[in-house]
This record gives structure tokens, sequence and C-alpha cells, in this order.
């Protein structure tokens, strides 16, 4: 139940906040390229502060679970430390043997390489395309020796042992002098490159040994710079990122070993040397996003082409990869990870490429967790909403905004892709009220707002009559003495593609309806209607303050059509919990006021145009 309520939270789309006091563009400007300056200058102390976090992160679980054994905060953290940074030792010392027998075993391997590609060389000239090359590759050489004699750029070399002319001048021989270094100077040229990694190994371990003994007092510190007058808002943001950071580390630790010991079992079956070494790689390069397993699975390719003399090896371990590699994308990863990290794709592959060029590989790393920290800021700090805009894998805009903007495209395509797909988990009914009528009630606000332009409101208005008509099957025709029920559109064209969604509700009921524009019920033009043989009249409003409006057209209606007719006033965009029903049966004289699809359906049940039809009976839109 917490997983499905989770994942409809995180489907629905972000909600608008609140204006903030507005910024000046040079101002936003200047403080992110001071925060880049900062990031990109201060890498050297940054980037172990950022190991030791995504460390503690890790590890905080773990400790806490050993202080509840009364254990003891120091000695906890002291042991969750040395085993982690041991199983590291372990892990390199491993990996140094495996890369240390591989290359022992490389000269054995160079007569397999020029044997294939002796075999590629022949194989390319006996289909014709190796001549081509070769012809083209002397006609270059060719012109380039021709150009070089024309310009004189190369002249004979002279003998090493030629004398001088008698008279000619005699070129000075420059004499460099060379002292010894000292010792201290040679040891950091040699050691200084090495000695950096372990440097930064260094800081990270003093780093998270602190920060795991003093977490708490850190927790209180950032709640206080961040915000000590809000602290539901900053605990909730804390919490909210350290989820989903854990989460992440977690399900990442758990596909990454789903992901290498397949690897490193199927290798050792093939046949390719050093499995443990590879499955390892496989294991922890695949912490970077999109490049990981490209990288893992590239040593042990080239590896199958070289030991093996055919390319039964080689082929056998590409199609390894790609199992593995589709198995891990599309059915362990969708299970594990769901909403765990909130970030779209194209979110990873930029953040990739921004903490790559800042910090180098350990960006690569850092980028995604350092990631959901920033989506996790845009979502609790008002002023920082764009970044989860921009990162976050939640729906920008709710379903009748994208439905809006593309009938105002004019794209029907993709407006019935959206609204197909509505109308696939619950019906017309369904899609009716969380879609098509929210819709048309976005057009009208903007209408009434002086947003949309006559030719915008009428892209709309047809768009959405085509639409209905498409998704609706084609119905055969009621019989004559059917009830005929006018669905009418009170004001304008998006009244009238409201009119027609009831319409499209009520003919597989068994009615007539008739949907009618509002021009047929003007007072010129009304009296062109048959007075007679109609049950229902249905007014449709989407907005719902037009009451002077509906109360004028229901006194015309009912002098045309008589008291006997009844009239069902709509008012699709009207709350039904709110006063407007019994304000607007009490000003305009309606028989029924609807605020909805199934009230309007309901109020002509109980007026006895429309016989009551039983769910499990009821036609299937």
């Amino acid at each position: 139940m917490a997983e499905d309520t989770a994942r409809r939270l995180q489907a629905r789309p972000i909600p608008v906040p609140k204006a903030a006091p507005p910024a000046s563009t040079q101002t936003t400007l200047l403080v992110i390229a001071l925060v880049v300056a900062t990031l990109y200058l201060g890498s050297d102390i940054l980037v172990p502060i950022a190991l030791a976090v995504l460390l503690t992160f890790v590890l905080a679980p773990i400790v806490s679970r050993l202080e509840r054994l009364r254990l003891g905060r120091i000695p906890s953290v002291l042991a969750v430390v040395v085993l982690v940074f041991a199983g590291i030792a372990g892990f390199g010392m491993v990996v140094g043997g495996q890369i240390a027998d591989l290359a022992n075993n490389l000269p054995t391997y160079q007569k397999n390489v020029h044997d294939k590609l002796d075999s590629l060389r022949s194989r390319a000239a006996s289909a014709g395309s190796g001549g081509v090359v070769q012809q083209a590759t002397e006609a270059f050489r060719d012109l380039k020796q021709g150009l070089e004699q024309v310009t004189g750029e190369t002249a004979p070399a002279a003998p090493a042992n030629a004398l001088p002319a008698p008279g000619a001048a005699r070129e000075p021989v420059p004499v460099r002098i060379e002292q010894d270094g000292d010792a201290l100077t040679i040891i950091s040229d040699v050691l200084g490159p090495a000695m950096a990694p372990v440097a930064t190994a260094g800081m990270v371990l003093v780093f998270t040994i602190f920060m795991l003994l003093q977490r708490e007092d850190l927790r209180d510190r950032l709640i206080r710079l961040a915000g000590s007058g809000d602290l539901s808002r900053t605990t909730e943001a804390m919490n909210d990122a350290g989820e989903r950071v854990s989460r992440y580390l977690l399900m990442q630790c758990v596909v990454n070993v789903t992901y290498g010991l397949p690897i490193g079992v199927g290798l050792w079956l093939i046949g390719v040397p050093n499995p443990l070494l590879w499955g390892l790689l496989s294991t922890v390069l695949r912490f970077i996003p999109f490049l990981g397993p490209a990288i893992a699975a590239a040593f042990p390719i080239l590896l199958s082409f070289a030991v093996d003399g055919g390319w039964t090896l080689p082929l056998l371990c590409i199609a390894l990869f790609v199992a593995v590699e589709l198995f891990s994308n599309n059915v362990v990863e969708p299970w594990l990870y769901g909403s765990a990290t909130g970030l779209s794709s194209l979110a990873i592959i930029v953040a990739a490429v921004f903490w790559t060029t800042l910090w180098g590989p350990v960006g690569l790393l850092l980028a995604t967790p350092l990631t959901v920290c920033l989506v996790v800021l845009g979502r609790h700090v008002p002023q920082l909403h764009f970044l989860e805009v921009m990162l976050g894998d939640r729906p920008v805009l709710p379903d009748e905004a994208k439905l809006y903007q593309r009938l105002l495209a004019r794209d029907p395509i993709e407006a019935m892709e959206i609204a197909e797909e509505k109308m696939s988990k619950g019906g017309l009914v369904e899609a009716g009220h969380g879609l098509l009528i929210p819709t048309l009630s976005l057009a009208e606000q903007d209408r009434q707002r002086n947003r949309l332009n006559p030719e915008g409101r009428q892209a709309v208005a047809e768009g959405m009559v085509a639409l209905l008509d498409e998704m609706m099957e084609a119905s055969p025709p009621a019989a004559e003495d059917t009830p005929l029920v006018l669905c009418i559109g009170a004001r304008n064209d998006l009244d009238e593609a409201a009119a027609a969604l009831l319409g499209h509700m009520l003919r597989p009921r068994g009615l007539r309806a008739d949907v009618l524009p509002c021009e047929t019920v003007s007072v010129r033009s009304i009296a062109a209607l048959a007075p007679t043989g109609v049950s229902a009249v249905v007014l449709s409003y989407l907005n719902p303050s037009a009451l002077s409006h509906a109360r004028r057209l229901v006194r015309r209606l009912r002098l045309h059509f008589g008291p006997n007719v009844p009239i069902l006033l709509c008012l699709w965009s009207a709350h039904p919990e709110a006063d407007a029903p019994e304000q607007a049966t009490t000003q305009t004289t309606a028989d029924r006021v609807a605020t909805s699809l199934t009230g309007a359906v309901t109020q002509l049940e109980e007026l006895g145009v429309l016989a009551a039809v039983e769910p499990e009976k009821a036609p299937q839109a």
C-alpha cells in the first residue's frame, strides 16, 4: 500500500509554487558563476568532503544498528570504517594480482592477434575493398612526394662524416651541463603523482570518521543554516534527500552485484582468462552512469579477441554482455529502483557531463547523488523550484494542460495519444471528468482573461470535437420514437464542445442527442427550432458565473418549448460542493443543475428522460 501511494505521488505533476520575489537576471547569473567557480577551484577540498558525505549516507544506518546493540558510538564507527576500508584494500589487492597475472600472459596472446589481423587483411583484399584502400594510400603517398620535390622541402641529407667546406663557418656546438638532483627532488618527482590518491583517501577517511561521530551535531548545524524558522520544511527536505540518496546507493550496489556476478561466472564458463578480474571491474565500473558498462565490457571482449584463434569466443563474450545488460536494464533496475532518485534520463546525462568537467572521474561517480540533492532542494525551496523542473522526472504539466497545448498547436496525433491513455484507464466518463472537461475549462479561463484569440478558441473547439469523433465508435442511429435531448453550447464553441461530450455519453444509452451551437437559440434564430418532440434541453456552460446569461436563455427556452420540457443547466467548472448549484437553480429557474458528466446523467434519469442503466449493463465507451 505504501509503495502504491508513493508511486501515485511520484506520478503527479509538479505543483506550481507561489511566485517568489523577483530577482534580477544579472544577480542570478553571478551567483551561479560564483558557485561553479568555487566548485572548480576548491575541488581539492570539496571532492574528499563529497566522497565522505557519500560514505556517511551509506554507513550511517549500519553504525546506528551497531549502536542499538550497545556497542558504543566510537567503537561502532571505527569498526564499520575499518571493515569498509579493509574491504576496499582487499579489493585493490585482488584486482592488482589479477592484473599482474594478465600482464604475464599477454605475450602469449600476441600470435593470435597477428593471425586475426592477417586474416582480416586477406579477406578484405579478396573482397576487393583492400585493393581500393591500398591504391588510394599509394596515390596519396606519390602526391605527397611530388609536392615535396616541387617546393624543395626535402633536401638530400649530408653524410654523417662529411667535413665542412674550406672557409665555411663552423656551427657552435651547444654545451649542456647536467647536475644530479638531490634525493628529495627525485623522491618528489617519482612519488608525487602516486601520493595524491593516497592523500585524498586519507582525507576521505578522516572526514568520514568525524561525520559519523558527529552526524547529529552536523544535522543540527545544517538545519540552523538552512532555515531554523521553518523546521517542518527543512526536516522534510533533509529526510527526503537522505532517503533518496541512501536508497539509490543501496539499490545501485544490488544492481551492480547482480550484474558483475553473472558476468564473472559467464566469462569463466566460456573460457575468458581472469574472469574474477572482469567480474569485479564490471561491478565497480557500473557505478559510473552510461560509460561504466561500456568500459567494463571493452576489456574482456578485446582479451577474448586475443586469446581465441577463431571468432567463437569474442562472439560469445559479446552475447554475454548484451544479454546481461538487457536483463539488468529491463528487469532488475525497474524492479529495484522504482522512483528511487526522481531524476530524468536527460538530467543524469547532463549531470554526468557537468560534474565530470568540474571534478574529473570522481565527479562522474558523484554525479547522480549530488544531482539528487539538487532536485530535493528544488522541490522544497521555492527559489530553487527550477531545479526540479529541469532535472526531476515528475511530469511538469498536467494531462489537461498538455492536451490543451496540443489542441492549440493543431496536433491531433499527440492529442489522441494523451486522450486514449486516459481513456484506457477508466473509459469515457473518467476521461471526461479528469481530462476533457478540464482541458476546455483551461481554454475558457484563457478566453475570459483575453489570452485566447478567436483562432485559438476555434482550434481547441474543433480539435476537441474531432477528438471525440475519433474516440467514440460509430453507433447505430436511434429510432424516431426515442427521446430527443438538445445539448446546446450556451455562449461559444467551447461550450458546444462540452455539449458534444455529453451527447457522446447519452447516445449509447438509447437517446437521440443533437448538439446545437449557441447561434441556434439566439433571439433571431430560436424560432427555427421545432417546438415539439423535444424531451429535454441541456445547456452547457464552462463559465459557472454566467448566471445572468443563463437566466435569460432559460426564460427564452421556456417561452419557445413550453413549461413541460425540462431544462438541465450544466455548469462544468463549478465545484459540486459549492453553493453554485443551489444559487443557479434559484436564479435561473432551471429544473435541475449539474456540475459533472455523471451528475448530468443522474439528473436526466431523475427527470424521467433517461431510463436508469445498471452499471454492469452500461455500454462500454
